[in-house]
């Protein structure tokens, strides 16, 4: 069993925070796509400077499985 905390928690929030600001927050927005899965690869820098968009990463990627199954075929 947990016992009581009985301690005051102090405000560490800095006053230049503007907590009106914070309002309008939607709880769960993005609950339905997280459960769905994602699969977030971070590329490095050299290699993210061909790449400007999601798009252009998706279509390199598709190229490059059509060959690769292009190659096993052929290698078949």
């Amino acid at each position: 069993m947990k016992k009581a905390n009985n301690k005051k928690m102090s405000d560490d929030l800095r006053s230049e925070y503007d907590l009106s600001k914070l309002k309008g927050g939607v709880r769960g927005k993005y609950a339905k796509r997280f459960q769905q899965g994602t699969n977030l690869v971070l590329l490095s820098p050299d290699v993210a400077e061909y790449f400007p968009d999601e798009q252009s990463v998706n279509a390199a990627l598709r190229s490059l499985v059509s060959i690769a199954k292009t190659e096993l075929h052929r290698a078949n």
